[in-house]
């Protein structure tokens, strides 16, 4: 068998910016072929060509992960460029509003249950049977800090994220037995564009986080993709089901 035969396979979803070009690029760096997705296609395609330029191995694909027919077609790519699917960093998300529910539009609700909730639960529908096919994988979904605590503002978010937790739980159930392992990673504050969004609508936000991070600092993404990668590798092999708070202390208050 090649080497190349035997670089894991992994699929990177919200792989444009932040914590997924982050995962990306780390995992492109130790020998990864990558499959790098979102809706943003020319933030997606520069991640991949980071990627490859750096000497590894990666396509983008277009995709919107809350409509079924492009997850599909997602994994289908990867598969077809690959052959086969080993992990999968179920990521993409959205912000949302900063409202109290009274006020809060349904229309941006739907799209961030559609998106955060729903997206990673049909990207594992679409994954998962091909990690059975291959014997086994690994899925590691980002949650938040704020899918342990409420966050008030935001109500759509704080519940597509304890739902992640939820269905990770439920899926590392199901699946355990089968060679799959199911993990959540729940970050606090990090510096991506996402969060800069969010301070743009509300700047004092920035001076709160700060003040209720024990640590003392924002995270960078690169530290939650060290976690990411922790979790893929055999070092986490009795892992599963777990939701790993990487918030610098928020929710241990």
């Amino acid at each position: 068998m090649g080497e190349s035969e035997n670089r894991k396979v992994v699929l990177v979803t919200g792989g444009s910016t932040g914590i997924g070009r982050a995962a990306a690029l780390a995992l492109g760096n130790k020998g990864a072929r990558v499959a790098v997705a979102d809706i943003a296609v020319t933030g997606g395609e520069e991640t991949a060509r980071m990627i490859t330029e750096a000497g590894g191995e990666a396509v983008f694909v277009r995709c919107d992960v809350s409509r079924a027919e492009e997850v599909e077609a997602m994994v289908n790519r990867a598969i077809e460029a690959y052959g086969h699917l080993d992990w999968a960093f179920n990521n993409a998300g959205v912000e949302g509003a900063l409202l109290p529910i009274v006020e809060y539009p349904q229309e941006v609700c739907n799209r961030v249950l559609s998106v955060d909730l729903m997206g990673v639960w049909l990207c594992m529908k679409y994954e998962i049977p091909h990690m059975l096919k291959a014997g086994g994988g690994v899925i590691v979904n980002t949650a938040s800090a704020a899918g342990l605590v409420g966050v008030p503002g935001d109500s759509p978010y704080s519940a597509a994220k304890h739902g992640v937790i939820g269905m990770t739980k439920a899926v590392a159930l199901e699946y355990g037995r089968s060679n799959i392992r199911v993990n959540a990673i729940c970050p606090g504050v990090v510096k991506t564009e996402m969060f800069n969004r969010v301070l743009s609508k509300d700047p004092e936000i920035g001076t709160k986080q700060l003040e209720t991070t024990p640590i003392g600092r924002f995270g960078v993404p690169e530290e939650i993709a060290s976690v990411v990668l922790w979790l893929f590798s055999e070092a986490a092999s009795f892992v599963t089901g777990h939701a790993m708070a990487v918030d610098g202390g928020f929710t241990a208050q």
